[in-house]
């Protein structure tokens, strides 16, 4: 079973897969995370980002793997465990360039696509539903306006001792929605036959028993 969850940056859609992954028993991709270690593995090793062949020789020479850990899915990379290093801005910033790569995407594609099918599965990204599984059981777009994101954003950032600016935070969402969103591969929409659920007013236990719902339909 393959459970498609798309929907722009901060509407919790890694909060919902975490949890519906974690109740249902499926495993986790994190598809997103993938692109970020991408980006960030791209950056350290100081490739030039506008540069598709060499972030997409990085995005091949990566192993992943996804681990639920206390709770917590964790993407390991040759081996090590990645967590807030590649939930920064900046990293957000350089994972919507590299995404935007044909190249790139091939490679990461192919890989969610067979991880995808091994076993049942939550995947969440911007393009699951119509482009990695169309053919997905259940489809969900999660979204909520831009400014609950980015307070959301900068709540999380600062629960965890990050120095936060609204308006900057906000702006940088506005941004990244427009980037995703004009991107001429794979862009950020919602597939035809996906549910949408706005948790702009909505609070997790709402949104969870809503996606637990639908699950049912197909289990």
């Amino acid at each position: 079973m393959i459970i498609a969850i798309d929907g722009p940056a901060g509407a919790g859609k890694s909060t919902i897969s975490n949890e519906i992954a974690r109740r249902q028993g499926f495993q986790l991709v994190d598809t997103g995370a993938m692109y970020r270690t991408v980006a960030f593995e791209a950056a350290r090793r100081d490739v030039d980002l506008g540069d598709a062949d060499a972030v997409a020789k990085v995005a091949r020479s990566l192993d992943f793997e996804f681990r639920f850990e206390e709770g917590e899915n964790v993407t390991y990379c040759d081996g090590r465990p990645l967590r807030q290093e590649i939930r920064t801005a900046q990293v957000s910033h350089d994972a919507s360039i590299v995404s935007a790569h044909p190249k790139v995407r091939d490679v990461l594609v192919e890989l969610q696509q067979q991880v995808g099918r091994e076993r049942d599965s939550v995947l969440e990204g911007r393009d699951i539903g119509t482009v990695v599984f169309p053919d997905a059981d259940v489809k969900l777009y999660i979204t909520a306006s831009a400014k609950v994101r980015a307070q959301r954003r900068v709540e999380q950032m600062r629960d965890q001792g990050l120095e936060a600016d609204f308006d900057e935070v906000y702006n940088e969402i506005v941004d990244r929605d427009r980037r995703d969103s004009e991107r001429d591969v794979a862009p950020l929409r919602q597939a035809e036959d996906a549910v949408r659920i706005d948790t702009s007013e909505m609070d997790i236990d709402e949104v969870l028993a809503r996606v637990e719902e639908l699950v049912a339909q197909y289990s």
